[in-house]
């Protein structure tokens, strides 16, 4: 073979021939190996989670790019270093000679470092994916600031369900206009831009249609339900008052069973339009009624409304129209006292147990720990001693933990819950006898006490166990009300 002479040119050295090149090469492989897994765990897993597209279609790939750049850059510092070192043509070389027993361990090593490697890559992949679907991802993690909301949410009967599944749910524009809406909220957490306390997103939740009608089958409701509610009364004895009812849940779907009740208004044979004036729809001075049936349609608007609303404010009428704290409800003062009196863990014993763990609870405390000092001290000041003292004070801080976050600013009453009416306006926000047709002639169905619900028996005692099937006439334990005086205009969840 004739000899090749010395001014022959010879292959000129790879410039990806360096450490940082290698490096990006091992990081590039990685997050593709990664993409790929991820890619395969999201298509064939029979749940999906929306928070793994942040894995695999954000980290992933920004990883790769990574890599991609950790390469590119290596090469121009190579070549860089070439032109200015021609006699050495840089200072790296990745030349392996199999017959060299030291480059078949470095190979070796590499091959079993490569493997390792890629395993972890994987094992972390898929704890990450789950870990990214879990409640103390969003609830704990990221969303810290979410605090009043992850405990309310922890005692609420979703519990169970991940918040993806009611704030994203399936399908990628939903998960994509969240990641947008969340990039902002991201920004305002590290830099403490957020309002306290957190608004409730109306304004941007997904119809119930496309999440919770996903479990919950609105063809099927259908019936009533039997419900009795325990109440006390702010008197020295602390008298307990009962309200046995039949809630007429009924259904949308003549077809299923009663057709009729507060189950009317879903979007099954009627479909309810209204336009609220205000952020937390609350003010409510117009209703359109479309019978999906007949296709009749009736107006009703509030004495002080005129004309129509802005076409792009019309809001259809959905499940979380009255189901608007599903997930994170806020106990009231009343409510959680009463709750407790009648579970045992609050002294029924201890005379105006109920008016004064109210005024503990709703007392100002800028801190947990104030809040927790404070209610002790109510509690002493007024009952000294005494064996049911200790665990009823235990009881009330516990209460408040669980729905008072004063450095969040949080509590019910910053959240209006529109489930039934007593202390906020809920139903009475249309049915209120004043919603009108234009010709005067017709108002929204009444707001009468035996429209939705059946009272079987109120009071305490005996007259618990007389039960009238046919339904009777509420009695207010404080006596005879204004007709037109609705439980919200005096019950606001704090009063005693």
């Amino acid at each position: 073979m004739p000899d090749v002479p010395d001014s022959a040119p010879r292959n000129a050295p790879s410039h990806f021939k360096n450490w940082l090149s290698l490096a990006g090469a091992i990081t590039a492989l990685g997050s593709l190996f990664a993409f790929v897994f991820l890619v395969a765990i999201d298509t064939f897993t029979h749940v999906r989670n929306p928070y793994v597209g942040i894995l695999t279609y954000i980290v992933a790939p920004a990883f790769l790019i990574l890599g991609l750049l950790f390469i590119f850059g290596g090469w121009w510092w190579q070549r860089r270093q070439a032109r200015r070192h021609p006699e050495t043509g840089g200072a790296f070389s990745l030349s392996i000679d199999l017959s060299r027993p030291r480059d078949r361990h470095y190979l070796f090593a590499f091959g079993s470092g490569a493997i390792v490697f890629l395993l972890m890559t994987a094992f972390g992949s898929y704890q990450t994916y789950h870990f990214t679907e879990s409640v103390e991802f969003c609830g704990e993690t990221c969303h810290t600031v979410m605090q009043p909301e992850f405990t309310a949410y922890q005692h609420s009967p979703h519990a169970r369900v991940s918040c993806a599944e009611c704030h994203i749910g399936a399908g990628a524009s939903w998960y994509v206009k969240s990641k947008i809406s969340g990039a902002y909220q991201v920004y305002a957490t590290i830099f403490n831009k957020y309002e306290h306390p957190i608004p409730t997103p109306v304004q941007n939740l997904r119809p119930a249609q496309e999440t919770c009608e996903r479990c919950h089958w609105p063809e099927a409701f259908t019936g009533s339900l039997d419900r009795s509610y325990v109440h006390y009364l702010s008197d020295k004895n602390n008298t307990p008052y009962t309200v046995r009812l039949s809630l007429r849940v009924g259904g949308g779907q003549p077809s299923e069973g009663f057709f009729g009740g507060i189950h009317w208004h879903m979007n099954v044979a009627n479909r309810v339009e209204y336009f609220a004036s205000d952020a937390q729809r609350q003010v409510i001075p117009w209703i359109r009624m479309t019978s999906l049936t007949t296709g009749e349609v009736r107006t009703y608007r509030s004495p002080d409304f005129k004309g129509d609303p802005p076409a792009d404010r019309i809001r259809v009428m959905d499940c979380i129209d009255c189901h608007n704290r599903p997930a994170h409800a806020f106990k009231t003062a009343n409510q959680a006292v009463e709750t407790d009196m009648a579970l045992g863990k609050i002294s029924t014993r201890l005379p105006y147990i109920k008016q004064t763990a109210v005024a503990a609870l709703t007392g100002k405390y800028s801190t947990d720990d104030q809040a927790m000092e404070g209610i002790a001290t109510t509690l002493r000041a007024k009952y000294k001693t005494g064996e049911d003292l200790s665990p009823t004070i235990a009881a009330v801080q516990a209460v408040y933990r669980e729905n008072f976050f004063p450095q969040m600013k949080s509590d019910w009453r910053m959240y209006p819950n529109n489930i039934g009416h007593k202390d906020w306006p809920g139903c009475f926000r249309c049915h209120d006898n004043k919603h009108r047709t234009a010709d005067g002639q017709e108002t929204v169905r009444s707001s009468d006490c035996n429209a939705c619900h059946t009272i079987l028996a109120q009071g305490a005692g005996e007259d618990l166990l007389k039960l009238t099937p046919q339904g009777t006439k509420f009695k207010h334990p404080g006596g005879d009300l204004d007709p037109d005086t609705t439980c919200s205009d005096c019950h606001n969840g704090g009063n005693q």
